[in-house]
């Protein structure tokens, strides 16, 4: 009886000097007593549209009836419309520009977005209201993206990610694949599927016999910076190399070849398309067979080709997304965060009392399965936990979106996700990885095709743009226009 009561003073005893210390009941860093008679109310912009904004209000409202009313917390949640409507919003806010509403207290944001709100001081630190230890159930390359300088500061909360899978057309390719004895092995490396693309437009090619040089476009990807950043990152050397704040671009030329030779010269063959807005338009009406694009794309892959004489389902068929040959095992991090502006403690504890609650397994689960992200925690990113929840809350999840994420999922502990790390400009940067290549092959296709309707000979007008002379021409362009955004 007596160990017992001494026991329970030292708890009483521990309990007090904890609460005397600022720390919360849980030891989840520092906290801030809040009054649940007088909540604290928060509020939220975001770009989730259609299922993943009705999942996500749904979980606010969940948060608001639990949590949110215990602690004092009351959160609203609105939908700024697209990616760079919400990129809109914030920067008027940030400017003050007339009819501009107040920066709300969370708003997604990816990485270059939130640097630049950082750059003008109206961040909250997030490291404080955390352990050491809740930040280690989090993946370590999703929490480090948040980290913008060297001063242990996190600025930017990882909510949900995605990366990059090839998506196929499974019902076009099995002819051209039992045809030729290809196999979706030979997708697994960037040259690959370069090599593939070929041997599908001189298969479709030899359908024509009486047609030469129609054969037909194989593959597109949606996203340049990503083929430039991933890969060069497989090929062991970061194109930005960041350190504190400050950027280096790498632009090795004997790697930049290899991209170049691996995109630009197989659009300029034929071998590969870009029509619509996204990769999966161009498999909709039958231009391309497959795509790189993000995890979220599963849900925009067609069920049918849809062209103007022509119509008829299709199936699918998921794949990781390429490497380069020979190199490293690195896959995209990409998705937006969370980031909280600056304000009184009693709104940034409470913001990330909601971003915790948020991120825990169930939570977050149920929502990856509305959106074909991936989830935050260690703990979370595998099939069996993925398929419990499934389960137990009786979701009907989208069978692209799920093939995507176990594709994803079933060998996420041996894959390493990079992003490059934030930096000033970096979202130019990007736009010129984004446009000046695809931007140059379009144009140069489009010139080629024209002289070659005029009746040129084929084989002389592709030289002249495949040529050593014609990648010279634009890795300089390209090199230019870099330097120049990295002066400013």
């Amino acid at each position: 009886m007596k160990k017992k009561c001494v026991a329970m003073m030292l708890i009483a005893i521990m309990t007090a000097s904890l609460a005397g210390c600022g720390s919360s009941k849980d030891g989840s860093g520092k906290s801030v007593k809040l009054d649940s008679d007088h909540p604290v109310s928060l509020t939220i912009w975001h770009y989730y549209n259609g299922a993943q904004q009705a999942m996500f209000d749904t979980l606010v409202k969940e948060f608001n009836a639990s949590v949110g009313k215990e602690e004092g917390i009351y959160v609203e949640s609105y939908s700024q419309g697209s990616v760079s409507d919400l990129e809109e919003a914030v920067n008027s806010s940030l400017n003050g520009e007339v009819g501009a509403e107040e920066l709300p207290d969370i708003f997604s944001s990816y990485s270059d977005t939130a640097y630049a709100v950082q750059q003008q001081d109206k961040l909250a630190d997030l490291s404080v209201y955390f352990t050491e230890d809740e930040l280690s159930r989090y993946v370590d390359s999703y929490i480090q993206e948040g980290y913008f300088n060297q001063d242990g500061a996190l600025y930017l909360f990882p909510v949900a990610k995605s990366t990059e899978i090839t998506m196929i057309n499974k019902t076009d390719w099995e002819p051209f694949a039992e045809a030729t004895g290809t196999t979706v092995d030979e997708l697994a490396t960037t040259e690959g599927i370069a090599e593939v693309a070929q041997r599908y437009y001189e298969w479709t090619d030899e359908q024509t016999p009486d047609v030469p040089d129609d054969g037909k476009a194989f593959y597109g990807r949606d996203s340049m910076s990503n083929y430039f950043i991933i890969g060069m990152k497989q090929m062991g050397k970061e194109i930005f190399e960041v350190n504190d704040g400050k950027v280096t671009v790498n632009t090795d030329k004997e790697l930049i070849h290899r991209l170049w030779e691996n995109y630009y010269v197989p659009y300029m063959k034929g071998y590969f398309s870009s029509y619509g807005k996204f990769a999966s338009d161009d498999v909709k009406t039958g231009d391309i067979l497959a795509y790189t694009g993000s995890t979220a794309s599963a849900f925009y892959f067609p069920d049918k080709v849809e062209k103007e004489d022509d119509s008829y389902p299709i199936e699918y068929v998921v794949q990781e997304s390429p490497i380069m040959e020979g190199g490293e095992n690195y896959r995209v991090q990409q998705g937006a965060g969370m980031a909280v502006a600056k304000s009184e403690e009693e709104h940034e504890y409470a913001s990330t009392v909601f971003l915790k609650w948020f991120t825990q397994k169930e939570q977050n689960l149920k929502f990856v399965c509305e959106s074909a992200y991936m989830p935050v925690l260690k703990e979370s990113n595998n099939i069996k936990a993925l398929e419990q929840i499934i389960k137990e809350e009786k979701i009907d999840m989208n069978h692209k979106a799920y093939d995507c994420l176990k594709t994803v999922l079933r060998d996420f502990d041996n894959t390493k996700f990079y992003t490059t790390k934030s930096f000033e400009n970096g979202y130019s940067m990007r736009k010129i990885m984004d446009y000046n290549l695809k931007d140059r092959v379009t144009a140069d296709k489009t010139a080629m095709d024209e002289a070659i309707a005029a009746g040129a000979s084929r084989e002389e007008e592709l030289e002249k743009y495949i040529s050593e002379e014609s990648f010279e021409s634009w890795y300089k362009e390209f090199y230019e226009a870099l330097s120049q955004v990295q002066s400013k």
